[in-house]
């Protein structure tokens, strides 16, 4: 079985890794291959899920919006979020849906942060900035999205975070600070200190720069692990008896 990511700049994933290690902790002959394509291809690929040359996909930047006017079904998870990030095939048809919104639940519980009743602000408007939005919602949290041109009234500007006096729980899904840029921070130093507790989604430096500013802050490798296994589940129609925690400590140890 072929399974692979589709996204533009691929050089900086772990995914190849977390998807083949865990294939072998499955004891499934599989591999996946780290596809980077312009969008123009984005067509070709899902046309090679027809074609069974590949029985799956994840989908990174830039694609998770893009891709899904070329699938048959997107489910109801996705619809609401406005993204893809996994795609199978079934009955005949390419699916669509969203495991990013379940690695972020799940690093939420894992590092025993909880949403409800707080402010919540989300730095970035991409297709991973709205899987955790719906889970922050879902969970009870009061989401404001921060960005550099604010359109609607739950969305303020980085010139407005900076001026507030405290807050409660940011989550960055820019790609700021994301190898090989890793001297960048979406938030100042003063900003980023002022946060309760900081999840950066990136994984790659282990520790970004706005992680740097704030001792207490998490970055995204859980998230990215539990999206993985979510993607493999749905993939392969079975959930397996497999101690992930495990697995995540010595992921940690291995990159």
């Amino acid at each position: 079985m072929k399974f692979g990511l589709l996204g533009e700049h691929l050089s900086h994933s772990y995914s190849k890794k977390i998807h083949e290690d865990l294939f072998l902790l499955k004891k499934i002959d599989a591999t996946y291959d780290l596809i980077e394509i312009s969008e123009d291809q984005l067509k070709e690929y899902i046309d090679k899920i027809r074609n069974k040359e590949y029985q799956g996909y994840n989908v990174t930047i830039p694609y998770k919006k893009t891709v899904m006017k070329y699938l048959d079904v997107i489910d109801p998870v996705a619809k609401e979020i406005g993204a893809v990030n996994t795609i199978y095939f079934k009955d005949g048809l390419v699916h669509g849906t969203n495991t990013d919104y379940f690695g972020f639940v799940d690093e939420l519980k894992y590092y025993r942060i909880s949403p409800k009743g707080k402010e919540c602000f989300v730095l970035g408007t991409g297709g991973a900035s709205m899987a955790c939005q719906k889970a922050l919602e879902d969970l009870g949290g009061d989401v404001i999205k921060v960005s550099r041109e604010p359109r609607d009234k739950k969305m303020i500007s980085y010139q407005e975070l900076e001026k507030m006096k405290s807050l409660e729980i940011v989550v960055n899904t820019t790609p700021v600070g994301m190898y090989p840029n890793v001297l960048s921070s979406p938030l100042d130093k003063n900003t980023a200190k002022k946060a309760n507790v900081i999840i950066d989604i990136i994984f790659n430096p282990k520790k970004t720069l706005l992680m740097s500013y704030n001792n207490k802050s998490h970055n995204g490798l859980r998230m990215l692990l539990m999206q993985a296994v979510k993607a493999e589940d749905i993939w392969l129609d079975k959930e397996y008896n497999i101690d992930y925690n495990e697995y995540f400590i010595r992921l940690k140890e291995m990159i």
